[in-house]
Parts: C-alpha cells; structure tokens; sequence
C-alpha cells in the first residue's frame, strides 16, 4: 500500500478480493470470515491490519472517536491557542467537565484493542515463516500499544486485557483496572518487541515499519517518563532512555528535514519528502479526504494563536522579545512581525490591507506599508513564482470560494476569514485545495522528524545529558529552518527570559519553547502541559493581539474594558487548576458494569 488513503472502501475490497480466492473459500464457508480463515495467510494479516490504519487521521473530518474533534480543540485546552467561538471559555479550564455516562475514548480505544489482540492471538498459527509471523504480530503490538497510550495518557492506569476476550473471560472483561505502572510497563515491552520484529521496510510505502515504530516509542518514552518524573512516579528513567534510543536511529536514518516549514502540512502528497516517517495521503474523493483547510479558511472555525503563544517566538538574533534589539514591540501591528522567527507567519497571517469588491481580485491601497508582508509571504511559504498555483501560503487571505478578505486582522462578520483576538490560526490553509469546500486533499504528517528532535532533546536534558552537540542535531535544524540563529547553550542564562517560569532551568524553558512552536496547534500542547505538571499555565486570561478600540467600529473586548489594550475574549480568570484534572473521569455507565473498577480520584 502506497499511502494511507481510501481506508474503509480498500478494506472491503479487500475482503471481497480474498473471499473471491480458491483456498480461501475451501477453509470457510463463502459468507463467513472467521478467525481460522481471516489469519490463515500474509496477505489475509495485511488486509486485516488494513483496518487499524484509520485510527491514524491526522486531519479528522469533525469527528474521532465519536466526539468532536481536532487538535485545534486539544491545544484550545491549552494557553497558547483559543477558540474565538468559546466565549465563555474552555470547560477544562474552567472546570466545568462533568463525568460522561460513556466515553468513545474508552469504548472505541478497547474496540481496537480486541482487534488488535485478535492479530496478534491468531498469527501464531498462520501458514507463514516464522519471520513473517513476527512481523505481524509486531504490527498488532504497535497498533494495540498506540491505543493503550492514548487509554493511559487520559485515565491513567486501565484494564490491561493481554488477548482477544471471549464470553468465557468474565474474570478479565469485568476485572479491575491495572495500575499506571502495569500499563506503562506493557506498552515499552510491547514496542521495544515491535522494533526488532516489525519489517525494517514494513509492508511497501507508507506503512508501519520498524521506523514508525520508534517514532511511537520516542513519544511514548518522553510522555511517560517526564509524567513519572512531574508527577511524583519512581522510574522514569527506563522510559526517557528508551525515547533517546529510538529518537537516535531515526536522526541517524532521516537526516534532512523538509526545507520549508508550510510545506510540512500543505503538500498534495508527502511521498519521499525528507523528515516524513508516516503521513496520511488524502485525495479528493468520498474516502479519502478532510476538511481541515476548509474550517481554517472559514467563519466555522474560529481559531486564535493567543498573545502568549506569538510571544513565544523568538527574533533572528535568536534573542527573546524582551532582550532582542531587533524586536519593534506589539503596538505596531505591521512591526510586530519583522525579524522574527519565519514560522510565525505560518502560524498566523501577519498584517495588510487591500481592495476588492469580487472574487479573486484584488488592487493595492496605494499605502506600501499595506503591502509590507505580501511578497514576504510568498517567500516563506516557499513559492516558486508569482502565481497562486506554485505558492503555499499567499496573501491577500480568501475563503474557500476565493473571496478576498480585504485586511488582517479582521474582526468584521462580513469578511469571509475572521479572528476573534487578533492571531487567526492558518497553519493548515493549503493551497492544495483552496477553491474547494470541505473536501480538502493535502496531506496530513502523522509522525515527522520535527517532532522527533524536540522529543530527543527534552529526553536528553532530563537525564542530564544535553549539551551544544545535542542543540545541533535537533534545535538547530529546526531553527534554522525558521531563519532564527542557532542556540548557544553557553550563552542561556537565568535572564535569557524574564517571563520564564522560575522554576523550570533556563535551558530546559528554551528547549520547551522550541517544541511550542514547531508542534504549534497539532495537539500537544495541552499533554505537554499535563505531563509538566504545568496546567497552571493556561489559569491565566488568554490575550490577544494589542489594538485601540477607536480603529473599529465593532465593540472588541480590551482587558480591563480599556479604549487600547490586549483583547480578552473571555472575561475574568481561570480558575486554580484542579490536582484531579490532570485524569479524565471514568465514564459512568463502565462504573455500573463493572464493579471492580475505581472512578480517577477527585471525581467519585
């Protein structure tokens, strides 16, 4: 399989293709597909491994798991993005999530789990040679532990159910939860196995290889080790070590990174594209693909980097905005955005002003200050001339019908593209498909290699490890990348931000920085957060951009109800983050069937 696309229709097919074969037929009756059959050959394995693909949707269509979702609304959960339609805050900060009677998380996690358990019981007796056999049970390893840590990340310790369960099991399906160290137990021994059985070059392009493996255990390793480490929890270690080993063969198996940061997310196909390890292929077809740019080009999908997330990047000096002498201040909304790190622009389109009264056509205001940021854009995004068809990113923004938002920021309702606080939130606008509607084809990265270097230099740093040779395999590249000058670990003092939290070391701050703003609104930053044991960051009112209410003829809320100021969108403060948050509540209704399990502390 080429690229993970047309999931659900290439699984039926598939069926249908093997139940059309001879020796499968001679096994089982023509309208059955039991477990002897299903996993009788290879080719049986992959059509049913087929199926745990979909599981892996970078750019869900509005929906996973039966509840609504992107990362968007994961990071919104955070401090440095915001939902400009949530006008009275996000529940999580503002306490007010209820126990659910179910949980899709939970229900459909532990779906997954039996599938992936039916693999991995079954394959021992296929007609394949013992290395196949391994390869396929490593498969079923990683998909079931990729779901155990998304079980273990929300609830924390879990049932941990070993095989696919039948009637017989009651002992097991009723039984109670294990405890957080089983689970995170489980899932390293699990993936550790799956690095040395699953196929170094899986089963063709773009599936699940010992690559994709390690990139899974480097985030696995790094999410429970510094959990364990924040949160009190003895051996942490085993688990930061086994995140460095696996981020170090993949620095050393993907060298290069994509040269342009836009291109990452808004590429029609991320085939053979340097630092890519897995990405979802979507193609403009019922099957096959999203609706992420169309929401980021729309009124439906309102958005926001706060005022503490553009704050985070740094000058080109690689200074921060409070040391930096390039850095011209936030009251200038055109300045704001000179000599900072590039991938700014990507987050956020920075300022203009242009006519139009159509579709598609634009004229200059005849001020070159409007214009300052046009050609820059191009440039950034990685254009290849002055044609909307070879740009990324472009400026003047539109919506997906090709109408013209005549400035930015735009707080108006009658424009096509709004920001509720200043900073609309465009990393996902692809030109790929701009003049399309909810049926969006650019691909989506599932494990890439920026991610992996930011992971391996948190890991170094916490077992006493980094140093400058260490920035210049990982934060540099990113770096560099956003033409910021590279880090000089020597030069990091107590100073080198004086908005740091005092508790966390300068360096480690730096290097937390630096994952902030490469993984910028692709749902990690509310887990990174919680592993911290840091949610007091987002207790804080969320700011926008700085403005004078006399501008515009919209009433914006300033804070404080000033005539200028940083816009805040959601009056008053957050409450103090509660110790119990940190662990969602079990749904209700698995409490009534099941008596031997204990509700998350705090939530009884």
């Amino acid at each position: 399989m080429r690229q993970i696309k047309y999931i659900s229709v290439l699984f039926l097919l598939l069926l249908f293709n093997v139940g059309c074969n001879d020796d499968f037929l001679n096994l089982a009756p023509k309208d059955e597909l039991s477990e002897a059959t299903m996993f009788s050959t290879y080719d049986n394995c992959k059509v049913f491994a087929w199926g745990f693909y979909e599981n892996l949707n970078p750019y869900p269509m509005g929906g996973q798991n039966g509840s609504y979702y992107t990362p968007l609304s994961w990071d919104a959960s955070g401090d440095l993005i915001e939902n400009g339609y949530a006008t009275n805050g996000d529940a999580y900060l503002w306490e007010r999530t209820n126990i659910p009677a179910t949980d899709m998380d939970w229900t459909n996690r532990y779906e997954s789990i039996r599938r992936a358990n039916l693999l991995i019981d079954n394959v021992p007796n296929a007609n394949m040679s013992n290395a196949e056999k391994a390869h396929w049970r490593g498969v079923g390893l990683f998909f079931r532990s990729y779901e155990y840590m998304k079980l273990l990340a929300k609830f924390g310790g879990v049932p941990w159910v070993e095989n696919a369960l039948t009637d017989a099991d009651a002992d097991i399906l009723f039984g109670p939860r294990a405890s957080r160290d089983v689970v995170a137990d489980n899932i390293l021994r699990d993936l550790k196995e799956a690095v040395e059985s699953v196929k170094e070059e899986g089963d063709g392009e773009n599936t699940i290889n010992s690559n994709v493996v390690r990139a899974l255990l480097s985030r696995f390793g790094l999410f429970e080790g510094t959990w364990r480490k924040y949160h009190g929890l003895d051996d942490y270690t085993k688990f930061l070590e086994a995140s460095i080993a696996a981020s170090e063969k993949l620095i050393v198996d993907y060298p290069d990174l994509i040269p342009v940061y836009d291109q990452i997310f808004n590429s029609e196909d991320l085939q053979g594209k340097p630092g890519i390890i897995l990405y979802r292929h979507y193609i403009e077809d019922d099957a096959g693909y999203h609706i992420m740019s169309t929401n980021t080009r729309s009124t439906n999908h309102k958005y926001d980097v706060t005022r503490k997330g553009v704050d985070k990047f740094l000058c080109k000096d690689g200074q921060t905005i409070w040391n930096s002498p390039l850095y011209q201040g936030d009251k200038d909304a055109y300045a704001e955005f000179r000599d900072r790190d590039t991938r700014l622009l990507i987050m956020t389109p920075p300022p203009y002003k242009v006519n139009s009264s159509g579709t598609g056509v634009w004229t200059p205001t005849g001020n070159p200050a409007d214009e300052e940021w046009i050609d820059e854009m191009a440039r950034v995004s990685g254009a290849d001339g002055n044609s909307m068809e070879t740009q990324y990113k472009f400026l003047p923004d539109r919506n997906w019908s090709d109408r013209i938002t005549t400035e930015v920021p735009n707080f108006e309702g009658l424009l096509p593209t709004q920001t509720a606080s200043g900073y609309r939130f465009w990393k996902y606008f692809s030109n790929v498909s701009y003049r399309t509607s909810s049926r969006d084809f650019n691909d989506g990265p599932i494990f890439r290699m920026g991610e992996i270097l930011i992971n391996h230099a948190e890991a170094k740093f916490e077992l006493g490890e980094f140093n400058q040779a260490v920035a210049d395999e990982t934060i540099n590249k990113l770096r560099e990348r956003g033409e910021v000058a590279a880090m000089n670990v020597s030069a990091i003092a107590s100073d080198f931000d004086p908005t740091r939290d005092p508790s966390v070391n300068e360096i480690l701050w730096e290097i937390r920085r630096e994952r902030a703003i490469e993984l910028m609104g692709e749902g990690f930053r509310r887990d990174d957060l919680r592993r911290w044991k840091k949610m007091s960051y987002a207790s804080a009112p969320k700011l926008g951009r700085w403005i004078k209410q006399s501008d515009y003829k919209k009433v914006i809320p300033i804070q404080g109800g000033a005539a200028e100021g940083y816009i805040q969108l959601v009056p008053g403060t957050p409450p103090l983050f509660p110790e119990h948050y940190y662990l969602f509540p079990l749904p209700s209704e698995e409490l009534v069937l099941n008596d031997a399990l204990e509700q998350n502390p705090g939530w009884e």
